[in-house]
């Protein structure tokens, strides 16, 4: 008896779903290299079942990704998404407990390049991937990298939408309020975030004028005095440290303090600002309702 018509198809398909699973094994079982941000070539057997992160934005890239089932340690400063929380308890990004991560029998760790741990967990036999996001196109680069390590395909999916995230939150922004000189405080040192910055690149898309020069750096630490002189428009500034900016020596005269043009963000909004990774969107419309709502009005001509 012949086949019909519908019996080869649904051959041909059957066929077609063998090849494309094969294919697809055949992509798990082959060795994984990237180049890291220290310049070294990494190569991994397969793609890691079991992974540490030492630095929360990379932490928050792995479970965007969809692998944060496979992440069995993550440093004090991880805690989103909320799943990761009972996995701390391997210390800082930076010092972070030797001992407690060796027990984890990680097939990857993944750390900032500035971490001093990186030698000491190599000369364990352990594998690191280090990777360090500082600006936009640092952090669509580490959303590859880290696609690479864990053998997701089409990782710059998640970049996409972080770049339209963070053009919607700019058009959302009144023409009345574009050009607003901005100080953005990362922390009470005080360190500021400049226009080199992850941070300071968001700020200029959503029509922001960052008050610290780029010859500054990204993240400077600043003489109070700068920014008494600077006399910025708007500042943005979390919670704990704005407790104490009245007081200090002139600040309390500046235009944005007296005028009530200060953005307080919460602990929580915090971590999504200062975090160079796939909340860069949500970080960008906290920025942009704070100069909707706080930056002073100038007048647009038609």
């Amino acid at each position: 008896m012949k086949p019909t018509p519908i019996k080869r198809i649904l051959t041909v398909l059957a066929i077609l779903l063998v090849l494309v699973l094969a294919m697809a094994t055949l992509a798990q079982a082959a060795p994984i290299s990237v180049v890291d941000d220290r310049g070294r070539t990494v190569t991994l057997a397969h793609p890691p079942e079991r992974i540490v992160s030492l630095l929360p934005s990379l932490t928050e890239t792995v479970c965007a990704l969809g692998a944060c089932e496979r992440l069995v340690g993550v440093d004090r400063y991880s805690n989103w998404p909320a799943s990761v929380v009972p996995l701390q308890g391997v210390g800082g990004g930076l010092d972070p407990n030797i001992e407690a991560i060796v027990a984890l029998r990680p097939d990857v760790v993944l750390m900032a390049t500035s971490s001093r741990a990186q030698a000491r967990l190599e000369s364990l036999g352990v594998t690191v991937v280090a990777l360090e996001p500082k600006t936009h196109a640092d952090v669509q680069r580490v959303l590859g990298k880290v696609g690479q390590v864990l053998g997701v395909q089409d990782a710059q999916r998640v970049w996409r939408t972080i770049d339209a995230g963070v053009q919607a939150a700019a058009q959302s922004v009144p023409p009345t309020v574009r050009g607003a000189r901005v100080y953005f405080e990362v922390n009470s040192g005080p360190y500021a975030a400049g226009p080199s910055s992850f941070i300071g690149e968001t700020l200029a898309r959503l029509g922001a004028r960052n008050i610290i020069p780029a010859a500054l750096g990204p993240f400077p630490k600043l003489n109070p005095e700068f920014v008494v002189r600077a006399d910025p428009d708007l500042i943005m500034v979390g919670a704990r440290s704005a407790e104490g900016l009245a007081a200090r020596p002139g600040w309390g005269q500046m235009r944005a303090l007296r005028d009530g043009r200060l953005c307080r963000f919460d602990a929580a909004q915090s971590d999504v600002l200062i975090r160079p990774g796939p909340r860069m969107a949500e970080a960008a419309r906290l920025m942009a309702t704070c100069l909707t709502d706080k930056a002073p009005r100038k007048e647009v001509r038609p």
